[in-house]
């Protein structure tokens, strides 16, 4: 038994280290199907290996926290500070993104025991009151550390599924459950005034720096549909000539459709005059109700334009689902891939707005390497809302912004419809 073990009821932060424990639990859980050879696989620049994840994150806890802070703390490898920093330029050097897949070693066994090690360093850190830090700020720091691993709790199994998809075997990550059969039920419109309204984190519990400061927007009259846009509601803008119609395109991603020769949305493939799609449950036949998903922002801008609408403003729909609670399917379900067959703003796919990750007001990146963390990528990418069945449903809250870049797919990425009154 552990000193924190000990001492629990005393610890002025044993909230924030119960959290800690939870999240490197839950990173573990995701871990545990995964085969020595899975744990190395990068199938592309843009995803990266589990164990990589795995290491990276670890990494995070004790850069961030137990090398400035805690006196005394000895690295497990002082090597490691180079494989696993991401894009943190003022932490140092870095191995290179796109050859993370051949770090053969350290071993998978490796990264688990690098994990135990600052695992145990920061819980006796906290058991002993050791840390130079102060508690408000060591406690801010350990809640970062737990919601960027949250984020790469999805990455891990996004980029697994990626990984997996170029296996002729198309494995199954988790057992394949009974596909629910549901008629595809027409949406329904939700119209909200619009009007001055304030979006953005209000300054309470966590938040990234990128959802504040809260700020004024003004909003016309706007409406949004009850539920993301569906497999069979893609399939009949593909019917239509949806991929083959320039005119409901931007002319960048035209430009991407042609160069990719996308004509259905990533893993999707026809069998015998059916739709078929890979997930982490292995293939399928599409479900023509659940929520499309793995489409590009120029996809969902194609369709939203097909079907007479638009896509929404990241401040539409945060004005709408600030009152909202947050029900869906999530990562703890444990389905990885989109179920839904009810109506809510919430969960199995992100949803594209025609928003662009841009600064909001007023806002200022933080000191230092932590300061990297949002604030340079603002350019070139786009807001995604709501949280899918990949994400971990304590990340969630009205102000949470994501973003990727408009040409990728292999995200749990979809859309909702959104129009004028």
């Amino acid at each position: 038994m552990t000193l924190l073990d000990e001492r629990t009821h005393e610890a002025p932060l044993s909230a924030v280290t119960d959290l800690f424990d939870r999240v490197r639990a839950q990173t573990l859980a995701l871990a545990a199907p995964l085969s020595p050879e899975d744990m190395g696989l990068q199938s592309m620049e843009d995803a990266s290996p589990p164990k990589w994840h795995m290491a990276h994150t670890t990494w995070f806890f004790e850069e961030f926290i137990l090398k400035p802070s805690l006196p005394g703390y000895q690295p497990r490898d002082d090597r490691f500070a180079v494989l696993f920093n991401s894009y943190y330029v003022q932490a140092g050097p870095r191995h290179t993104r796109s050859r993370r897949g051949l770090l053969s070693r350290p071993s998978a066994t490796d990264v688990l025991d690098y994990r135990s090690h600052v695992e145990d360093a920061l819980r006796e850190g906290v058991a002993r009151n050791a840390f130079s830090l102060e508690q408000d700020k060591l406690e801010e720091l350990i809640t970062l550390g737990c919601h960027h691993e949250m984020q790469h709790q999805e990455l891990l199994v996004t980029d697994l599924l990626h990984a997996f998809s170029f296996n002729p075997l198309l494995p199954a990550y988790v057992e394949p459950k009974p596909a629910p059969v549901s008629a595809v039920e027409t949406a329904e419109w939700v119209s909200y005034d619009g009007g001055l309204l304030e979006i953005g984190h209000d300054g309470t519990a966590f938040a990234y720096d990128c959802e504040g400061p809260r700020h004024k927007v003004w909003l016309e009259p706007y409406r949004l549909a009850d539920r993301p846009v569906t497999n069979g509601e893609w399939i009949a803008f593909m019917e239509d000539g949806g991929y083959s119609t320039q005119t409901l395109w931007l002319m960048e991603g035209w430009a991407v459709r042609e160069k990719n020769g996308w004509d259905s949305p990533l893993y999707w493939w026809q069998q015998d005059g059916q739709w078929w799609t890979y997930t982490l449950q292995g293939p399928r036949p599409v479900d023509l109700a659940a929520p499309v998903v793995h489409v590009s922002y120029y996809e969902a801008e194609a369709f939203a334009r097909w079907a007479g609408c638009r896509l929404p403003t990241e401040a539409e729909w945060e004005a709408a689902a600030e009152p909202t609670p947050i029900e869906g399917n999530f990562l703890e379900s444990g389905a990885f891939q989109p179920v839904g067959r009810r109506p809510g703003l919430w969960g199995d796919v992100w949803q594209w707005t025609s928003s662009a990750f841009s600064p909001y007001p007023g806002f200022r990146p933080p000191e230092g390497a932590i300061g990297e963390y949002n604030g340079k990528f603002m350019v070139n990418q786009m807001v995604l809302r709501g949280g899918s069945c990949a994400t971990p449903k304590e990340q969630l809250r009205s102000s949470y912004r994501t973003f990727f870049y408009p040409h990728q797919r292999w995200q749990m990425l979809g859309l909702r419809l959104a129009g004028d009154q």
